[in-house]
């Protein structure tokens, strides 16, 4: 069992790239059946968020690689999930 607050600590990279999004800032649940659906990566704002909202977005489940002890290894295309390089 792994309990949320462990997930938020771990860094996401992404494989494609081998480039860090972020962390785990929240969860996308179904709550018809109670399985994540994805997560949702808050990741680098303009100047640390000083000058601007900073970004999120969301990275369905199934994108999930592997879950390490402090890493989350994802593979997504920055592209087409609208994540700036």
């Amino acid at each position: 069992m792994m309990y949320i607050s462990e997930f938020q600590t771990k860094d996401v990279v992404n494989v494609s790239d081998g480039k860090k999004l972020g962390n785990i800032d929240d969860f996308d649940i179904n709550v018809t059946n109670g399985k994540i659906q994805a997560i949702i990566i808050n990741g680098h704002g303009k100047m640390l968020g000083f000058f601007g909202k900073d970004e999120e977005f969301v990275i369905p489940w199934r994108n999930i690689v592997k879950i390490g002890e402090d890493v989350i290894l994802v593979r997504i295309n920055r592209q087409i999930e609208g994540v700036d390089e």
